[in-house]
Protein backbone atom coordinates (compact mmCIF):
# COMPACT_ATOMS: atom_id res chain seq x y z
CA UNK A 1 0.00 0.00 0.00
CA UNK A 2 2.06 2.88 -1.37
CA UNK A 3 -0.35 5.73 -0.73
CA UNK A 4 0.32 6.99 2.81
CA UNK A 5 -3.13 8.56 3.06
CA UNK A 6 -4.87 5.28 2.27
CA UNK A 7 -2.58 3.48 4.71
CA UNK A 8 -3.43 5.98 7.45
CA UNK A 9 -7.17 5.68 6.75
CA UNK A 10 -7.05 1.88 6.83
CA UNK A 11 -5.00 1.95 10.01
CA UNK A 12 -7.50 4.32 11.60
CA UNK A 13 -10.47 2.16 10.58
CA UNK A 14 -8.83 -1.06 11.84
CA UNK A 15 -7.95 0.57 15.15
CA UNK A 16 -11.48 1.91 15.55
CA UNK A 17 -12.99 -1.48 14.73
CA UNK A 18 -10.69 -3.22 17.21
CA UNK A 19 -11.62 -0.70 19.89
CA UNK A 20 -15.33 -1.23 19.21
CA UNK A 21 -14.92 -5.00 19.50
CA UNK A 22 -13.00 -4.57 22.76
CA UNK A 23 -15.75 -2.32 24.14
CA UNK A 24 -18.36 -4.97 23.28
CA UNK A 25 -16.23 -7.62 24.99
CA UNK A 26 -15.98 -5.50 28.14
CA UNK A 27 -19.73 -4.90 28.08
CA UNK A 28 -20.48 -8.63 27.70
CA UNK A 29 -17.98 -9.53 30.42
CA UNK A 30 -19.49 -7.10 32.92
CA UNK A 31 -23.00 -8.26 32.10
CA UNK A 32 -21.85 -11.84 32.68
CA UNK A 33 -20.72 -10.73 36.12
CA UNK A 34 -24.28 -9.50 36.80
CA UNK A 35 -23.36 -5.82 36.51
CA UNK A 36 -26.18 -3.40 35.81
CA UNK A 37 -26.75 -2.55 32.15
CA UNK A 38 -26.05 1.16 32.71
CA UNK A 39 -22.84 0.33 34.60
CA UNK A 40 -21.63 -2.00 31.85
CA UNK A 41 -22.36 0.58 29.16
CA UNK A 42 -20.57 3.27 31.16
CA UNK A 43 -17.38 1.25 31.57
CA UNK A 44 -17.46 0.21 27.92
CA UNK A 45 -17.75 3.81 26.77
CA UNK A 46 -14.87 5.07 28.91
CA UNK A 47 -12.63 2.19 27.82
CA UNK A 48 -10.96 4.17 24.94
CA UNK A 49 -10.05 6.99 27.34
CA UNK A 50 -8.74 4.54 29.96
CA UNK A 51 -6.56 2.75 27.41
CA UNK A 52 -5.29 6.06 26.04
CA UNK A 53 -4.47 7.26 29.54
CA UNK A 54 -2.61 4.05 30.43
CA UNK A 55 -0.75 3.71 27.12
CA UNK A 56 0.09 7.34 26.34
CA UNK A 57 0.49 8.82 29.82
CA UNK A 58 1.02 6.30 32.63
CA UNK A 59 3.34 3.99 30.68
CA UNK A 60 5.66 6.78 29.36
CA UNK A 61 5.69 8.34 32.84
CA UNK A 62 6.81 5.11 34.53
CA UNK A 63 9.16 4.12 31.69
CA UNK A 64 10.91 7.51 31.85
CA UNK A 65 11.78 6.79 35.49
CA UNK A 66 13.47 3.58 34.38
CA UNK A 67 15.28 5.40 31.57
CA UNK A 68 16.62 7.94 34.08
CA UNK A 69 18.87 5.16 35.42
CA UNK A 70 20.03 4.01 31.99
CA UNK A 71 22.15 5.10 29.06
CA UNK A 72 19.82 5.15 26.09
CA UNK A 73 20.42 6.64 22.65
CA UNK A 74 17.15 5.45 21.01
CA UNK A 75 19.06 3.34 18.47
CA UNK A 76 20.31 0.70 20.92
CA UNK A 77 18.64 -0.95 23.93
CA UNK A 78 18.88 0.91 27.26
CA UNK A 79 21.92 0.09 29.38
CA UNK A 80 21.58 0.25 33.16
CA UNK A 81 24.02 2.76 34.69
CA UNK A 82 22.44 3.34 38.09
CA UNK A 83 22.90 6.87 39.46
CA UNK A 84 25.46 7.88 36.82
CA UNK A 85 23.05 10.27 35.08
CA UNK A 86 22.26 12.06 38.33
CA UNK A 87 25.94 12.18 39.29
CA UNK A 88 26.78 13.76 35.96
CA UNK A 89 23.83 16.15 36.23
CA UNK A 90 24.76 17.47 39.67
CA UNK A 91 28.56 17.49 39.41
CA UNK A 92 29.85 17.49 35.82
CA UNK A 93 27.28 19.14 33.55
CA UNK A 94 28.38 22.78 33.23
CA UNK A 95 25.06 23.80 31.62
CA UNK A 96 22.76 22.21 34.19
CA UNK A 97 23.04 24.60 37.15
CA UNK A 98 22.89 27.76 34.99
CA UNK A 99 19.70 26.33 33.48
CA UNK A 100 18.27 25.65 36.94
CA UNK A 101 19.14 29.19 38.01
CA UNK A 102 17.54 30.72 34.90
CA UNK A 103 14.38 28.63 35.24
CA UNK A 104 13.85 29.27 38.96
CA UNK A 105 14.65 32.99 38.83
CA UNK A 106 12.36 33.42 35.84
CA UNK A 107 9.53 31.74 37.75
CA UNK A 108 10.11 33.61 41.00
CA UNK A 109 10.25 37.02 39.30
CA UNK A 110 7.87 36.74 36.33
CA UNK A 111 4.93 35.06 38.08
CA UNK A 112 4.35 37.75 40.78
CA UNK A 113 4.87 40.55 38.23
CA UNK A 114 2.48 38.83 35.85
CA UNK A 115 -0.14 38.47 38.57
CA UNK A 116 0.11 42.15 39.45
CA UNK A 117 -0.25 43.09 35.78
CA UNK A 118 -3.18 40.71 35.27
CA UNK A 119 -4.94 42.01 38.38
CA UNK A 120 -4.44 45.62 37.29
CA UNK A 121 -5.73 44.86 33.80
CA UNK A 122 -8.71 42.94 35.17
CA UNK A 123 -9.53 45.82 37.50
CA UNK A 124 -9.63 48.22 34.56
CA UNK A 125 -11.74 45.84 32.49
CA UNK A 126 -14.19 45.39 35.37
CA UNK A 127 -15.27 49.03 35.11
CA UNK A 128 -18.68 49.72 33.60
CA UNK A 129 -17.65 51.98 30.74
CA UNK A 130 -18.75 52.27 27.15
CA UNK A 131 -17.11 49.77 24.79
CA UNK A 132 -15.70 47.60 27.58
CA UNK A 133 -16.61 44.47 25.60
CA UNK A 134 -14.27 45.52 22.80
CA UNK A 135 -11.40 46.09 25.24
CA UNK A 136 -11.99 42.75 26.94
CA UNK A 137 -11.83 40.99 23.59
CA UNK A 138 -8.72 42.93 22.57
CA UNK A 139 -6.85 42.11 25.75
CA UNK A 140 -7.67 38.42 25.39
CA UNK A 141 -6.26 38.15 21.86
CA UNK A 142 -2.66 37.33 23.01
CA UNK A 143 -3.99 34.14 24.62
CA UNK A 144 -5.14 32.73 21.26
CA UNK A 145 -2.13 33.72 19.15
CA UNK A 146 0.24 30.86 18.17
CA UNK A 147 3.06 30.59 20.71
CA UNK A 148 5.69 29.93 18.02
CA UNK A 149 4.71 33.05 16.05
CA UNK A 150 4.78 35.11 19.24
CA UNK A 151 8.27 33.81 20.09
CA UNK A 152 9.59 34.73 16.64
CA UNK A 153 8.01 38.17 16.94
CA UNK A 154 9.75 38.82 20.27
CA UNK A 155 13.04 37.50 18.90
CA UNK A 156 12.83 40.07 16.10
CA UNK A 157 11.87 42.83 18.55
CA UNK A 158 14.87 42.05 20.78
CA UNK A 159 17.33 41.76 17.86
CA UNK A 160 20.25 44.19 17.81
CA UNK A 161 18.54 46.14 15.01
CA UNK A 162 15.05 45.29 16.23
CA UNK A 163 12.14 47.43 17.35
CA UNK A 164 13.13 47.73 21.02
CA UNK A 165 16.67 48.94 20.30
CA UNK A 166 15.27 51.30 17.66
CA UNK A 167 12.93 52.86 20.21
CA UNK A 168 15.80 53.11 22.72
CA UNK A 169 18.18 54.76 20.23
CA UNK A 170 17.78 58.28 21.73
CA UNK A 171 18.70 56.91 25.16
CA UNK A 172 21.72 55.06 23.76
CA UNK A 173 22.92 58.26 22.07
CA UNK A 174 22.40 60.27 25.25
CA UNK A 175 24.42 57.76 27.28
CA UNK A 176 26.98 57.20 24.54
CA UNK A 177 26.53 53.42 24.54
CA UNK A 178 26.02 50.78 21.88
CA UNK A 179 22.63 49.04 21.42
CA UNK A 180 22.12 46.16 23.83
CA UNK A 181 22.49 42.56 22.71
CA UNK A 182 19.51 41.25 24.61
CA UNK A 183 19.85 37.52 23.97
CA UNK A 184 23.61 37.48 23.38
CA UNK A 185 24.60 39.02 26.71
CA UNK A 186 24.42 36.56 29.62
CA UNK A 187 23.40 39.39 31.97
CA UNK A 188 20.39 40.35 29.84
CA UNK A 189 18.94 36.92 29.05
CA UNK A 190 16.83 36.73 32.21
CA UNK A 191 15.48 40.32 31.97
CA UNK A 192 14.64 39.73 28.31
CA UNK A 193 12.55 36.65 29.05
CA UNK A 194 10.86 38.40 31.98
CA UNK A 195 9.86 41.27 29.69
CA UNK A 196 8.54 38.72 27.21
CA UNK A 197 6.47 37.10 29.96
CA UNK A 198 4.39 40.29 30.32
CA UNK A 199 2.75 39.30 27.04
CA UNK A 200 0.98 36.55 28.98
CA UNK A 201 -0.58 39.10 31.34
CA UNK A 202 -3.25 39.85 28.75
CA UNK A 203 -5.00 36.53 28.41
CA UNK A 204 -6.42 33.72 30.50
CA UNK A 205 -5.19 35.11 33.83
CA UNK A 206 -6.89 38.42 33.20
CA UNK A 207 -10.15 36.67 32.31
CA UNK A 208 -10.02 34.52 35.48
CA UNK A 209 -9.37 37.51 37.73
CA UNK A 210 -11.99 39.57 35.89
CA UNK A 211 -14.59 36.88 36.63
CA UNK A 212 -13.53 36.86 40.29
CA UNK A 213 -13.76 40.66 40.52
CA UNK A 214 -17.25 40.67 39.02
CA UNK A 215 -18.38 38.20 41.70
CA UNK A 216 -17.33 40.38 44.64
CA UNK A 217 -20.58 41.51 46.35
CA UNK A 218 -21.16 45.21 45.80
CA UNK A 219 -22.88 45.41 49.20
CA UNK A 220 -19.58 44.83 50.98
CA UNK A 221 -17.88 47.65 49.08
CA UNK A 222 -20.77 50.03 49.67
CA UNK A 223 -20.84 49.23 53.39
CA UNK A 224 -17.11 49.92 53.63
CA UNK A 225 -17.47 53.26 51.84
CA UNK A 226 -20.29 54.24 54.18
CA UNK A 227 -17.96 53.55 57.11
CA UNK A 228 -15.41 55.92 55.59
CA UNK A 229 -13.07 53.46 53.83
CA UNK A 230 -11.11 54.87 50.88
CA UNK A 231 -10.58 53.16 47.50
CA UNK A 232 -7.31 51.52 48.54
CA UNK A 233 -8.79 50.21 51.79
CA UNK A 234 -11.78 48.77 49.96
CA UNK A 235 -9.49 47.12 47.41
CA UNK A 236 -6.96 45.70 49.89
CA UNK A 237 -9.33 44.72 52.71
CA UNK A 238 -12.37 43.54 50.74
CA UNK A 239 -11.65 42.95 47.07
CA UNK A 240 -8.32 41.12 47.41
CA UNK A 241 -9.49 38.73 50.20
CA UNK A 242 -12.65 37.93 48.24
CA UNK A 243 -10.71 37.05 45.07
CA UNK A 244 -7.84 35.33 46.92
CA UNK A 245 -8.92 31.82 45.76
CA UNK A 246 -8.66 32.99 42.13
CA UNK A 247 -5.29 34.62 42.87
CA UNK A 248 -4.12 31.38 44.45
CA UNK A 249 -5.18 29.39 41.38
CA UNK A 250 -3.41 31.82 39.05
CA UNK A 251 -0.29 31.64 41.25
CA UNK A 252 -0.18 27.83 41.25
CA UNK A 253 -0.75 27.55 37.51
CA UNK A 254 1.68 30.39 36.87
CA UNK A 255 4.49 28.69 38.79
CA UNK A 256 3.92 25.40 36.98
CA UNK A 257 3.71 27.11 33.59
CA UNK A 258 6.81 29.25 34.16
CA UNK A 259 8.85 26.26 35.25
CA UNK A 260 7.78 24.46 32.06
CA UNK A 261 8.48 27.39 29.73
CA UNK A 262 9.34 25.84 26.39
CA UNK A 263 8.18 27.42 23.13
CA UNK A 264 9.81 30.86 23.36
CA UNK A 265 13.27 29.69 24.54
CA UNK A 266 13.19 26.89 21.94
CA UNK A 267 13.23 29.53 19.19
CA UNK A 268 15.69 31.85 20.96
CA UNK A 269 19.34 30.85 21.29
CA UNK A 270 20.99 31.90 24.56
CA UNK A 271 24.69 32.01 25.51
CA UNK A 272 26.04 28.81 27.02
CA UNK A 273 26.95 30.47 30.31
CA UNK A 274 23.40 31.75 30.79
CA UNK A 275 21.91 28.28 30.43
CA UNK A 276 18.47 27.62 29.03
CA UNK A 277 15.13 26.61 30.46
CA UNK A 278 15.07 23.10 31.88
CA UNK A 279 12.20 21.99 29.65
CA UNK A 280 14.18 23.04 26.58
CA UNK A 281 17.29 21.40 28.00
CA UNK A 282 15.39 18.12 28.32
CA UNK A 283 14.36 18.41 24.67
CA UNK A 284 17.90 19.20 23.54
CA UNK A 285 19.42 16.29 25.41
CA UNK A 286 16.77 13.79 24.35
CA UNK A 287 15.84 14.72 20.78
CA UNK A 288 18.93 16.59 19.56
CA UNK A 289 21.77 14.69 21.22
CA UNK A 290 19.82 11.41 21.62
CA UNK A 291 20.68 11.08 25.30
CA UNK A 292 17.27 9.86 26.35
CA UNK A 293 18.48 8.44 29.65
CA UNK A 294 20.08 11.70 30.73
CA UNK A 295 17.10 13.69 29.44
CA UNK A 296 14.79 11.53 31.56
CA UNK A 297 16.91 12.21 34.64
CA UNK A 298 16.74 15.97 34.04
CA UNK A 299 13.01 15.68 33.41
CA UNK A 300 12.45 13.94 36.73
CA UNK A 301 14.52 16.56 38.51
CA UNK A 302 12.33 19.24 36.92
CA UNK A 303 9.19 17.44 38.07
CA UNK A 304 10.47 17.20 41.67
CA UNK A 305 11.46 20.88 41.59
CA UNK A 306 7.97 21.87 40.39
CA UNK A 307 6.39 19.73 43.11
CA UNK A 308 8.55 21.37 45.79
CA UNK A 309 7.73 24.91 44.64
CA UNK A 310 4.04 24.07 44.34
CA UNK A 311 4.01 22.50 47.81
CA UNK A 312 5.73 25.60 49.22
CA UNK A 313 3.11 27.89 47.69
CA UNK A 314 0.33 25.58 48.89
CA UNK A 315 1.70 25.54 52.45
CA UNK A 316 1.66 29.34 52.61
CA UNK A 317 -1.83 29.56 51.11
CA UNK A 318 -3.55 29.19 54.51
CA UNK A 319 -2.14 32.58 55.52
CA UNK A 320 -3.56 34.59 52.62
CA UNK A 321 -6.35 32.63 50.92
CA UNK A 322 -9.86 33.33 52.21
CA UNK A 323 -12.80 31.06 51.37
CA UNK A 324 -16.28 32.42 51.93
CA UNK A 325 -18.01 30.52 54.72
CA UNK A 326 -14.75 29.08 56.04
CA UNK A 327 -14.30 29.05 59.81
CA UNK A 328 -10.76 29.36 61.13
CA UNK A 329 -9.60 28.58 64.59
CA UNK A 330 -8.05 31.51 66.38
Amino acid sequence: MSNPYVYTLVHWLVTGAAMLVLMLVVYAFLRALKARRATAIGYALILPWVLGFLIWQVYPFVYSLYLAFTEYDVLTPPKWVGLANFERMFTRDIRFWPSVRLTVLYSVISVPLGMIGALGTATLLAQDVKGVGFWRTLYYVPAVLPAAATALLWRWMFARQGLINTLLTPIYRLLGTEPLSWFSDERLVLPSFIIMSFWGVFGANTVILLAALKNVPKELKEAARVDGAGPWTVFSRITVPMISPALFYVLIMGVIGAMQNFTAPLFITTPGGAGTFLNVYVYQQGFTQFKMGYASAVGWFLMVLILLLTALVWKWSAAYVYYEGEMRRS
